[in-house]
């Protein structure tokens, strides 16, 4: 008697404890969640003045340790490189080349866009279950942290992991007619987000005449090329001669990126939560037996 009593009472107190963490905890956290995540969000817009002004730009230095074949200033405006200015010193004559955007042009970085478009669609998730909503089980809870959590994991992969891209890719990308003057036909360039860094690489080719002795081998997709990669492009071949990595910090990626651990974090300690309360004694036959809060 006294130890059915003492299980009637434990299952009540636990019962009482998942209607509190239903009905109240889970929408302070998600409150959290949407606060932390709209000023994510407002990262990636960057306003100048008051919310409806304009996206601010802002000027950022190109640098690299121990060289100085490179150097460039990239003005980046929220999610559009809008102008990159770029002198290169080759390597074997010291001759200085200059090129620049074209002011009629900008280059949308895509792993921006997209990063902010999951941030996006994870608030849209969590403010489609505002105050007012009733969760009724603890697995609907775990489904919505589930889905913010892929989200924001879709968000913060696009920012640490750049595109792998083949040389044929980068020498047909619409950014080798971004500059003036026009880059010379043994230059490709390619820009990308690394972390919280704006990174430029600067691929200078040799060409392979058909004489060569050279065993061919095309080289496949990466981040990085290194010197010796060969590739065909317009019915000519191509082998990388020198490649010149440079960067810049954008602080407000960084922001981004710790926002989106933040949030990763409190939605997994939220689903912790919920499945060591289904997972307590007594508690499983209560949600076997079909009962949900009311």
């Amino acid at each position: 008697m006294a130890a059915a009593m003492a299980s009637t009472a434990e299952r009540a107190v636990l019962e009482e404890e998942f209607k509190w963490l239903l009905q109240e905890e889970v929408h302070a956290v998600l409150k959290q969640l949407q606060d932390i995540l709209k000023e994510a969000s407002h990262r990636f817009a960057l306003p100048a003045s008051g919310s409806g002004g304009a996206v601010k730009q802002e000027n950022f230095v190109l640098s690299t340790l121990g060289t100085d074949q490179v150097k460039g200033v990239l003005t980046l405006q929220g999610d559009a490189l809008c102008q990159a200015d770029v002198n290169l010193k080759m390597p074997r004559n010291n001759q200085l080349l200059h090129f620049a955007f074209r002011e009629d042009k900008q280059w949308k970085l895509q792993q921006i866009q997209d990063a902010r478009n999951h941030v996006n669609q994870a608030i849209y998730l969590l403010m489609n279950r505002d105050v007012n909503y009733q969760f009724k089980t603890g697995s609907e809870v775990l489904k919505l942290m589930d889905a913010v959590m892929l989200q924001l994991s879709r968000a913060r992969n696009r920012l640490t992991t750049p595109a792998t891209l083949t040389l044929p890719e980068i020498a047909s990308s619409g950014l080798t007619k971004m500059f003036t003057p026009a880059l010379p036909p043994d230059i490709l360039v390619n820009f990308y987000i690394n972390l919280n860094k704006l990174c430029l690489t600067v691929y200078q080719l040799h060409v392979l005449q058909p004489s060569t002795t050279k065993n061919f081998k095309p080289s496949g997709g990466s981040i990085l090329h290194n010197p010796g990669a060969m590739f065909e492009f317009g019915n000519q071949r191509y082998e990388v001669s020198h490649v010149h990595k440079v960067e810049c910090v954008v602080p407000w990626l960084n922001d981004a990126l710790v926002f989106f651990t933040v949030s990763l974090q409190l939605c997994q300690q939220l689903k912790d939560k919920v499945m060591a309360l289904e997972k307590g004694p007594c508690f499983q036959l209560w949600i076997l037996k079909g009962l949900q809060i009311s």
